[in-house]
């Protein structure tokens, strides 16, 4: 069983408890007030196994299923024997990063809480971008398979905006941010990647 496949299973059980157990899921959930005031720590990366509702959690894992195969075979090849561990930190390092923001904004915010694995799985697919930047990725009722570099560009920009308006309860920051996290990561231990990553688009275009 690779990774990829291992983290879903784990956050599916997990999700699907905490839809009926309270006490699981405030004990996980991501609330800055109780990190800082009670030093609850594990809530930066535990948030990530518990989804607000089947949809929410669904959306997550098939998008981390989507790419993360690739994304972990990939850095298997790049990587080679720290390709699992660097893998592994790409998901829960982008999880914890993509919260920073709020742990320090909403710090006093008694009533601040949010959850889901969507900063890990931005980080996920930002990394297949890096990697393969003109994979098509298909998005929900539109048929033609958009260059992933065009998509990526497109979701910063959607992240960005609806952050700025802040008129609903979704994690739009956290998702910008594990998503720049996903891309930069790979390439501070492989700069290369970068380069790769430009040459693709000047050949392409040239």
């Amino acid at each position: 069983m690779n990774i990829t496949i291992f983290i879903i299973i784990v956050t599916g059980i997990i999700s699907f408890f905490a839809f009926s157990n309270r006490q699981v899921l405030d004990n996980l959930i991501f609330q800055p007030y109780r990190i800082w005031k009670y030093n609850e720590w594990h809530r930066l990366v535990s948030c990530s196994f518990i989804h607000a509702d089947m949809g929410h959690l669904f959306f997550n894992l098939f998008a981390l299923y989507s790419f993360g195969n690739f994304v972990e075979e990939s850095f298997t090849e790049i990587f080679q024997g720290k390709g699992m561990t660097l893998y592994v930190l790409l998901y829960f390092g982008a999880v914890a990063t993509a919260d920073i923001y709020n742990l320090f904004k909403k710090r006093d915010d008694e009533n601040y809480r949010s959850l889901g694995a969507s900063g890990g799985v931005s980080a996920v697919v930002f990394a297949s971008i890096l990697l393969n930047p003109f994979a098509g990725i298909y998005i929900f009722f539109i048929p033609i398979a958009i260059p992933a570099f065009v998509f990526g560009a497109l979701y910063l920009v959607y992240c960005a905006y609806m952050a700025k308006r802040g008129s609903d309860n979704i994690g739009h920051i956290a998702h910008f941010t594990g998503s720049i996290f996903g891309f930069v990561f790979p390439i501070l231990f492989a700069p290369y990647l970068l380069t790769s990553f430009v040459n693709q688009l000047i050949h392409h275009f040239s």
